[in-house]
């Protein structure tokens, strides 16, 4: 990692770092206490402060969430998606800013980071697109009885969303909110604030009512402890960790409110018998280094047969050594850092877990240099089903590799854990493929590559993974409330 690349940073953060505000009922909030302070990954320098909504500011919230609600739903959809349509234009003619923000706060690689915004854009579309045919019914009855079925907005809605995929997350949620006719009031994670900002202030130039997208940011738990209790709120979606997400789901419970949890993986990568185990161990270099690893689709537990696991894990090995770390900036690099110092202190505990319960590391397994939150791309082989790598999701560049003798035991292993959110495996074998998909409990699994859903097609977990589905043609669903309409044409 040179200096140059450090400069050029350094650079882009003295000149587009955007200011962190609350935006509420239409304006902008900066005055308040300073929640926490955000850093560079690469670097560690702060890149700016986030101000802590107070109990005011989150009343305030509420209320213009309520206001916006009835207005945004008597809006005709065909006018909600002339400015959401606007709103994603305008965007996309930012992309590079969206881009360059996370790169920022986030430390993933500017081409991954453009790549996330990038994408993100098709949530927009689609879920836009999907209002359109969200059309109602008429039951047939008998003489002088009609029978409607009305689709409508569940009303405001409570979204968190995470640092780790900080525009992507936002999209999915609010784009779904929005097109359904809902308000919203965006908690974003205060690791990553001025991503969710430069969203926010799309649909702002946009012309969206004032109180129909808001963003709060400060304590976690009073934010949506307050949120959730509050009788504005009809639902609440989080996209996180599956123990925050239990919290949440718990409160909204308590308060009868449905829930959207997409919450964390461990995602298992089943490498089956006669496929080529160099030329798979190559592509999970890439898959595991992917956004550090950082996203909860991150493939993280290769179950391998053992005729090919030798081969694959040499391989894997070696190409994790050669994958380049160094700053989201840097033209050379092909990993940027870790988020945070937790997450490079887990990563050490996981390798230390590890070794100490008899596994070898194969490739990586130390923190790289002494400013910046780098860690090397690690394999570890021969690990124990019970260590901390197979049982806790590192949610960064860490694999464990295990053995197997057959496609059975494979699927146990992948399996055994209570979570079940992404999954992958390697056949050349069509009988071997349709019972990896009939039996492996997950709810997205992709064979012989590392992709993941788009827009126009279901994400969600099974188990502790989560509940419900975002994307796809049920997109919208959990956004909406079905309404059964009798309708006597008699007088009275």
């Amino acid at each position: 990692m040179s200096t140059a690349s450090h400069q050029s940073a350094q650079n882009k953060v003295q000149a587009e770092y955007p200011r962190v505000g609350l935006y509420i009922d239409g304006e902008w909030v900066y005055d308040r206490e300073t929640a926490v302070e955000v850093r560079n990954p690469a670097t560690e320098d702060v890149l700016g402060k986030v101000p802590k909504a107070t109990a005011e500011d989150l009343a305030r919230a509420l209320d213009a969430a309520a206001r916006g609600f009835l207005a945004w739903r008597d809006t005709p959809p065909q006018q909600r998606v002339k400015v959401i349509q606007k709103a994603t234009a305008l965007m996309r003619e930012r992309l590079e800013l969206i881009a360059t923000t996370i790169t920022l706060e986030n430390g993933k690689l500017y081409s991954d980071a453009y790549a996330e915004a990038d994408r993100s854009m098709n949530f927009f579309d689609w879920n836009a697109a999907q209002s359109l045919r969200e059309y109602g019914f008429i039951v047939p009855g008998e003489s002088q009885m009609q029978k409607f079925i009305l689709r409508q907005p569940i009303g405001p809605v409570a979204a968190f969303t995470p640092w780790n995929v900080p525009i992507s997350s936002a999209a999915r949620k609010v784009s779904a909110a929005l097109s359904a006719g809902c308000s919203v009031i965006l908690k974003a994670a205060e690791e990553t604030p001025a991503t969710a900002c430069l969203l926010v202030q799309a649909f702002q130039d946009a012309g969206l009512p004032a109180g129909v997208l808001n963003l709060v940011f400060g304590n976690p738990a009073e934010i949506s402890s307050t949120l959730i209790a509050s009788p504005v709120i009809r639902l609440v979606t989080f996209t996180g960790s599956v123990g925050v997400g239990k919290h949440l789901t718990q409160l909204a419970a308590a308060a009868m409110k449905p829930v959207l949890m997409e919450l964390g993986g461990h995602a298992p990568v089943l490498v089956c018998e006669g496929v080529d185990g160099v030329a798979v161990g190559r592509l999970a270099a890439r898959g595991k280094t992917n956004a550090s690893g950082q996203i909860c689709a991150s493939p993280s537990r290769f179950i391998v047969h053992s005729s090919v696991y030798d081969d694959f894990v040499t391989a894997f090995a070696g190409a994790a050594r050669e994958v380049r770390v160094g700053d989201g900036f840097s033209e050379t690099a092909q990993m940027g850092p870790v988020a945070s110092a937790r997450r490079l202190s887990a990563m050490q505990g996981l390798v230390a877990d590890a070794k100490q319960r008899g596994a070898r590391v194969a490739a990586g397994g130390a923190r790289i240099g002494n400013r910046g939150y780098f860690f090397e791309p690690t394999v570890l082989a021969e690990v124990p089903i019970d260590a901390d790598a197979m049982t806790i999701e590192p949610f960064g560049p860490l694999a464990a590799c295990v053995r197997v003798d057959e496609l059975g035991e494979a699927i146990a292993v992948a399996n055994s854990l209570s979570v079940g959110l992404a999954a992958y495996a390697f056949t050349n074998s069509l009988q071997d493929a349709e019972r990896i998909s009939r039996e492996l409990e997950c709810g997205v699994l992709s064979i012989n590559h590392f992709g993941t859903p788009d827009a126009d097609t279901p994400f969600g977990g099974v188990k502790d993974s989560g509940i419900g589905r975002e994307g796809g043609p049920s997109t919208l669903d959990a956004f909406m409330v079905t309404k059964t309409v009798l309708q006597k044409t008699v007088r009275i």
